[in-house]
């Protein structure tokens, strides 16, 4: 694959068609194919000139059919270079899609998670997708073309002014303004085609979220709403494509006009020449013929510049993505952190996402002995989250550090890193496939007995058992013919199979029936009695707080309080108030299983 290009100072176009230089034998041979064909095009002429003129003009039979078999083997020629230009170009066209694809999956999954909070999916499968192939369509025809129109330019120039230089100046005329109207085309298509691209990031993205949450929008009987939604950014697609045409409508017509003007200007002045006998009729059908040669090409460029316009646009789309800063990335010098007993410190701790306007965490300092459980507990919005998304460096605290081991966390690699923490989050992504690919996704290469382990941990070889291919059963994408704690417990198992000493979990069963609530309960009990990992846990359940070694109870971004249940039962009015507010709920969940 391609590395990656340096800007440079280079425009956006450039550095995509920098990309050609890991096929720069196929675009040489394409480019050379198509001044093949350029000349034996240039040729065609000449032999319908020597056809007629010494031909038919003196009745030589023997002339005009050797013109006839020149023809042919012009013809041969233009179609056996043809194809081959077609198929190199075409080929190195693909190698640089493939390459720029390459280099923009492997980015996107580097990127860090503020990326992601900041970017719609939907505009990220533009880029990889639309935009990558606008891109590929110039380099496999544009480039090309525009080289053999600059070369067929120059010369049917030339041979124009061979024939006849005087009539050579009234196609001069001709020319200038379709050059002028081709430059104001340039001028005015550039925009319009990365707006069209951006309406079609748009569409998109709302074409993947209504996908996604397809059964949610049915739920709430929104399926009105967006369809109004989808249609909205649709029209403006639309409207974005109808500026694209109307500007193309405002300035061909008038190229084809002059196009018109100057073959009459041609046949008109060439007609008194020829008349004048200073011009001969084969000259003039051949004058004639360059003229078109001559049009041709500059209608091309004016095309091929609004390909150009299009791909610049969409490169410079593909390279705000590919130029997008790993905020969180190894260090120069980074050490591979060893195997770790399992301490976590929070040292003064302070963060705040980008482009925020003030922190979410403010000096949060406690530390996790190695083993030990500990229970973050707070309102929504009270920081729990990011806290936990600190641990394995999806984010880098503002202030402050995060250690493991003693080891700041920014001072290890992050392979070496989250290869020793488990994380499990509320929302759980599994992938379509079988049950023990999901479960071996982060140690693929794991026995059978080694999965079965890690399942059977978290409570979930049971139903694993009970379905109806065990843990070859192939499951949807997202995981969506499981229940909710059934996915949870695969999200456990996955976990627990590379062996982490640290595991970090968001303990959120609110939307569990009793049985999987009880379930999922006894595996993340389990978890935390054994003392083999150390445990940050997102207390959502009563159970949970009591089973753990230390609770933190998060206020607005700050640690408000800290100590075991007994000892903040007596201390803590907030963490009695919060406390209170799960009983009351788990009572009313009790009484409505009741009912």
């Amino acid at each position: 694959m391609a590395k990656r290009e340096k800007t440079g100072g280079r425009s956006p176009l450039a550095r995509a068609l920098a990309y050609l230089r890991a096929y720069r034998a196929d675009a040489v041979g394409a480019l050379l194919a198509l001044l093949f064909v350029s000349a034996a095009t240039l040729a065609t002429p000449q032999l319908i000139r020597v056809a007629i003129d010494e031909g038919l003009g003196e009745r030589r039979v023997s002339v005009v059919g050797w013109a006839v078999l020149g023809l042919l083997g012009v013809a041969a020629v233009r179609g056996l270079f043809s194809f081959l230009q077609g198929f190199l170009a075409e080929r190195a066209s693909q190698g640089v899609a493939f390459d720029l694809r390459n280099a923009l999956f492997e980015h996107i999954g580097r990127l860090s998670f503020s990326f992601y909070d900041r970017v719609q999916t939907g505009q990220l499968l533009t880029r990889l997708t639309s935009d990558v192939e606008q891109i590929r369509t110039f380099v496999g025809t544009g480039i090309i073309q525009m080289a053999a129109s600059a070369a067929m330019l120059v010369g049917t120039v030339v041979l124009l002014v061979l024939l006849n230089a005087r009539l050579a100046l009234v196609v001069v005329l001709i020319v200038v303004p379709i050059i002028l109207l081709l430059g104001r085309f340039v001028r005015t298509i550039a925009p319009l085609f990365r707006q069209v691209q951006e309406s079609l990031g748009l569409t998109n993205a709302v074409l993947q979220q209504d996908l996604a949450g397809i059964r949610t929008i049915r739920a709430f009987g929104r399926e009105g709403h967006e369809e109004e939604r989808f249609r909205g950014a649709n029209a403006e697609l639309l409207d974005r494509n109808i500026a694209t045409i109307h500007a193309i409508s405002n300035n061909f017509p008038f190229v084809f006009l002059f196009a018109n003007l100057g073959t009459l200007a041609v046949i008109w002045a060439g007609g008194l020449l020829v008349i004048g006998h200073r011009l001969s009729l084969g000259e003039l059908i051949a004058f004639n013929s360059y003229l078109a040669f001559l049009v041709q090409p500059l209608l091309t460029i004016g095309f091929q510049a609004a390909s150009v316009s299009r791909a610049a646009a969409s490169s410079e789309r593909v390279f705000e993505v590919l130029d997008a800063p790993l905020e969180v990335h190894d260090r120069p010098g980074a050490a591979e952190l060893p195997p770790v007993e399992g301490r976590i410190d929070f040292d003064a701790v302070c963060f705040r996402y980008p482009g925020a306007e003030r922190d979410v965490l403010h000096d949060v300092s406690f530390t996790a002995r190695a083993g030990e459980t500990v229970a973050l507990l707070g309102a929504t919005g009270s920081g729990k989250s990011t806290v936990v998304n600190l641990i394995p460096r999806f984010y880098d605290a503002t202030a402050g550090a995060v250690r493991i081991d003693g080891r700041d966390v920014r001072d290890v690699t992050l392979e070496s890193l989250r290869r020793q923490i488990g994380v499990v989050l509320q929302e759980v992504r599994l992938f379509a496939g079988t049950i023990r690919a999901n479960i071996a996704y982060g140690r693929p290469d794991a026995p059978i007995e080694a999965v079965e382990r890690a399942a059977v941990a978290a409570q979930a070889d049971d139903f694993i058992r009970a379905l109806p291919e065990g843990y070859e059963t192939v499951i949807g994408e997202r995981g969506v013919t499981l229940s909710g704690g059934q996915r949870q417990r695969i999200a456990i198992a996955r976990a627990l199979l590379v062996g982490p000493r640290i595991l970090v979990l968001d303990d959120s069963t609110s939307a569990l029936d009793v049985a999987t609530e009880a379930a999922l309960r006894e595996a993340l009990d389990d978890l935390m009695r054994d003392r083999r990992h150390t445990v940050v846990v997102i207390a959502q359940r009563i159970s949970t707080v009591r089973a753990a070694d230390r609770i933190l109870v998060l206020e607005d971004g700050r640690v408000a309080a800290e100590g075991t249940h007994e000892e903040l039962l007596r201390e803590s009015p907030l963490y009695n108030s919060i406390l209170g507010s799960q009983m009351e709920t788990a009572a009313d969940d009790v009484a409505t299983g009741a009912a």
